[in-house]
Parts: structure tokens; C-alpha cells; sequence
């Protein structure tokens, strides 16, 4: 195909891959339950190599699927299963970290930047770059911001938008949209970078990102609890709130979670025996060292063993147990994976509603589908629960998707009912589309495909993602 010579001549033969081997690891999410081979895998350098790859693809009108580190939960970085031949464009060998600056708390990194790599080039300047969640060692710089993603601090950080003071954008004809700016206070017109974070590459491709810093955590103190109930566990939150150090993460997860900890890593010990219905894994912190943290953690401990907010309480005694209770936490997704088949949601409701929610979720799977098991976890510091229904044993993950299919629904239905969303922070990909289409406000999709439109005229950027159709 002449587009494809064209390719090869503008990023060299070597970066425009055509092999069904070669393109295998691109042609498969990491839940592995979307599956599509691309017309080719491109591998760009430099924004220019974007650039003249998505002119060539505008001219032959071939559609685009951006892709990181490809950890994503939602389908959003392989192409479309049944849908038209497209290329996989794969930022991976974008990954330089062009400017740290310490004194202005940013850093401007290439969107193949490994999250850790970021994280990593803040620390040597005695910087933090906040944002982190189990799959920063492999996840990009390009996914986190076009999935808008989370994780365990967004409590005190918020989402990675949050941290993003400016972008730089290849359009879907090839020109550079450059707002790297590092300033704080911009009023200039319309945030344009706050269309693409979080629009999955479907308006774009975010080629580099100018991230703010903050100042490291000298002190971190955490501990892992047992608590009666998630409404205790609401309460147990508003007191970590004001222990007097900065609460940096409060995740919940149910008794079944760890049981399944237990199962696929016995390497990992757990600090608590499993007799708890929920447990708590709190994280208090403070830039100066010598901050009390330790005594904080203590004292607001006590006081909620003493209120019954929790009913056994493990701090961490060193940096390496308190590193082993992350594990837990962080290898989660993997061992989930590795349990079989469950029917997953992404969720989050107004912090208060975290208690209902999850009673209402448990009692409506239980009556349709008693077979099945419900597995919550999450960041309920900032109202985002993970509810899956896992499989009985036995049971393939095609025949559980036709029996249990609708969980998801019941779940995004109570989450939405409530005041919340039914995608906090992986994404809508091609996973969640006919969540869209049933629950996203009509004149919100209206005004979504009208943005998309301009953007992409031609309707090249990931198609079949995001926006359902009409």
C-alpha cells in the first residue's frame, strides 16, 4: 500500500511495523477482552514523526488509535473489533523528559514517559510528582492524561488533570497544537487542554505535557485497619481528615478482596487476620520531617478503636512494611485477573453515598445474581469503588459476560441514581459505550460529537470510542 511505504519512509522501516507477530502485543487490551490486529503499528520519535504520520493518515483517511503503555481497562488503545483497518500509533519511543524545574514545581515530559520515569526525574530534583496507582511502572505519560486517570492519591492531588498545566497536541491533520505553557493563571480564552484529557485520543494526540510538582513527603506514616462497616469506615475518614497531617490515601476494600490476596500471593503477608467484613488502608503524610506524623497516626488511631470506627488497627513499623502493605493493594488488579472472570465497574459517587451505595449495589446483585460474588475496593477517600461480580469456578469468562452481563448496568444505574458517575478514572474506551448511550445526558453527548466534529472532521481519531453512535 502506498500510505504505508510513505510511512515507513517518513519514521524508517523499523518504526512502521506491518508483521502479525511484530503487531500481536498491540492488538490486545490488557484485560485481553478486546482483540483487534491493526493495519500497522507506527513508532514516531519526535512530534514531527506524529505530525507527518497523522498528515499521511488524513490524506488516505485511515483511522488512528493512540497508545501508551497499553494498561488501560476500557479498550480505548486497540483498534476496534469488526471496525475499519487502522494504524496503532504507539508513543512509546516519545519518552523524554525535555525541562525539570525545581524552583517552579514543573516538569515537561514527552507522553512515552513511563509514569515511574516522571516520578523518578521529580524526586532527583527533591520534587514529587504526585499521581500514582499500581500500573505506574508500565503506564505512559499519553495514557494517564488521555484517560484522565486517578489512583490512590487523588484524594489530595486530585485526578491527573489537576496536575496539568499545559499540553502539546498533534491534530487529526497533522498540525501541533503547542500550549506547553508553565504558567499558573492563564485566563487567555477557552482551556483547549481540557479537551483533550480525558477525550481517550479521540481529538488528538497529546505528544508532550507540562505537569506540576509539589513538595516531597519527608514523613508518611500508614496503617492498615479493620472496620465494622463502610458507614464506620465514612466516619474513620473524617477523622483522618483531621488527625493534623495531610491525608494522602484511605482505601477500602471487602473481606473477599484480601481472601483473594491470600490465594494468588502468599508471598505477601497480611497484617490483619481475615475476620473483618471491610478493611482500611490509610495513609497520613507531611513535607517536613519533623512533623509528628507518627504520634498524629497514633492519637487518631486510639480515638477510632475507642469510637468502634475500627476494631484492630496495624501501623507500618518500617519503610518496607509499609511498602508490603501497598502490595496488597497494588497487585490487586492482577490477581483479580488471575481469579477468573468477573463483570467489572468503575464508579464513583459523592463521598457521603459511599455506605448506600455499596448496600444498595450488594443487596441488588445478591437478588439477581446470587451465584455470583461481589468484590469491592477502591479509593472511598474520594468516592470511587471498584464493584465487580466474579464468576462461581468454573465458568468462562464468555459464558459468565452472557449470564451476568448486565451487573454492570445495575451498578452504574445505583452509582448515577446517587449523584455519581459511572466512569471515575479508567476510561469509556468501547467497555462502557452503552453506558453512555443508556446514561450520559443526551444534550452532553450533542455537544461531545459537536467538539468532535471540529477536531475530526473525518471521524479518524479512535474511532468507535468514547462517543457511541448515533
Amino acid at each position: 500500500m502506498q500510505m504505508l511505504d510513505a510511512l515507513a519512509e517518513a519514521l524508517g522501516p523499523r518504526n512502521c511495523l506491518t508483521d502479525t507477530g511484530e503487531m500481536a502485543a498491540y492488538a490486545v487490551d490488557w484485560r485481553g477482552t478486546s482483540r483487534a490486529m491493526p493495519l500497522a503499528v507506527l513508532k514516531p520519535g519526535t512530534v514531527e514523526e506524529v505530525s507527518a504520520a497523522m498528515r499521511l493518515a488524513s490524506e488516505a483517511a485511515i483511522p488512528v488509535v493512540p497508545a501508551g503503555g497499553r494498561t488501560g481497562l476500557a479498550g480505548a488503545a486497540v483498534a476496534r473489533p469488526g471496525g475499519p483497518p487502522s494504524l496503532v500509533l504507539s508513543l512509546e519511543r516519545l519518552n523524554r523528559i525535555r525541562n525539570v524545574d525545581a524552583r517552579d514545581f514543573s516538569i515537561v515530559a514527552e507522553a512515552g514517559c513511563v509514569v515511574q520515569q516522571v516520578q523518578q526525574a521529580a524526586t532527583a530534583v527533591d520534587r514529587f510528582f504526585p499521581i500514582a496507582w499500581g500500573a505506574q511502572g508500565t503506564a505512559q505519560i499519553g495514557g494517564m492524561l488521555g484517560t484522565n486517570a486517578g489512583g490512590i492519591r487523588t484524594i489530595r492531588w486530585g485526578n491527573a488533570r489537576e496536575l496539568v498545566l499545559g499540553l502539546e497536541v498533534v491534530l487529526a491533520d497533522g498540525r501541533v497544537l503547542n500550549d506547553l505553557r508553565r504558567v499558573r493563571k492563564d485566563n487567555s480564552g477557552y482551556a483547549l487542554r481540557h479537551l483533550f484529557i480525558g477525550a481517550e485520543g479521540t481529538l488528538g494526540v497529546i505528544t508532550a505535557a507540562a505537569l506540576r510538582l509539589v513538595p516531597p513527603m519527608r514523613a508518611v506514616e500508614t496503617a492498615f485497619l479493620a472496620v465494622p462497616s463502610p458507614e464506620a469506615a465514612l466516619s474513620l475518614l473524617g477523622r483522618m481528615q483531621g488527625a493534623g497531617a495531610e491525608l494522602i490515601a484511605f482505601e477500602l476494600m471487602n473481606r473477599l478482596c484480601l481472601e483473594m490476596v491470600a490465594r494468588h500471593g502468599p508471598q505477601l503477608r497480611l497484617p490483619l487476620p481475615l475476620e473483618s467484613p471491610w478493611f482500611v488502608m490509610v495513609e497520613l503524610a507531611a513535607p517536613h520531617p519533623a512533623v509528628p506524623v507518627r504520634a498524629m497516626l497514633e492519637t487518631a488511631l486510639e480515638a477510632a478503636l475507642e469510637a468502634g470506627e475500627c476494631t484492630d488497627a496495624v501501623p507500618a513499623e518500617s519503610e518496607s512494611q509499609r511498602l508490603a502493605f501497598w502490595r496488597i493493594r497494588e497487585d490487586f488488579p492482577e490477581f483479580s485477573r488471575m481469579d477468573g472472570p468477573s463483570i467489572p465497574t468503575d464508579t464513583a459517587v459523592p463521598v457521603s453515598a459511599v455506605p448506600e451505595f455499596l448496600a444498595r449495589a450488594e443487596a441488588a446483585l445478591a437478588e439477581r445474581w446470587p451465584e455470583g460474588r461481589m468484590f469491592a475496593i477502591g479509593h472511598a477517600g474520594d468516592g470511587n469503588i471498584h464493584v465487580s461480580l466474579k464468576a462461581p469456578p468454573g465458568i468462562s469468562q464468555k459464558d459468565w459476560a452472557a449470564q451476568a452481563g448486565g451487573a454492570d448496568m445495575v451498578v452504574n444505574e445505583i452509582a448515577t441514581a446517587l449523584g455519581g458517575s459511572f466512569s471515575a478514572e479508567h476510561g469509556i474506551g468501547t467497555s462502557k459505550l452503552h453506558v453512555m448511550q443508556a446514561l450520559k445526558d443526551p444534550l452532553a453527548l450533542e455537544l461531545m460529537r459537536r467538539i468532535k466534529a471540529t477536531l475530526d472532521p473525518q471521524g479518524l481519531m479512535n474511532p468507535g470510542k468514547v462517543l457511541p453512535s448515533n
